[in-house]
């Protein structure tokens, strides 16, 4: 798990709970700020694997190549 990974999961543990607390307080713009969290944090942990996945390709191929 690289940090891309590692900070988009945070971010959604992070935007579940306001959204969540927001949902629950009546609050609705913390509710929104949670899912934008969630989403961004979605989107962190996607770029982290597909960066971790890219980098293995990238090695593998250049160690067939040698």
């Amino acid at each position: 798990m690289n940090k891309d990974e590692t900070k988009g999961a945070w971010d959604q543990l992070k935007g579940e709970a306001k959204r969540t607390a927001g949902k629950v307080s009546g609050n609705e713009s913390l509710e929104a700020e949670g899912n934008i969290d969630k989403g961004k944090g979605e989107v962190k942990e996607t770029y982290g694997r597909a960066k971790d996945r890219l980098a293995s390709e990238f090695n593998n191929i250049i160690d067939k190549t040698r």
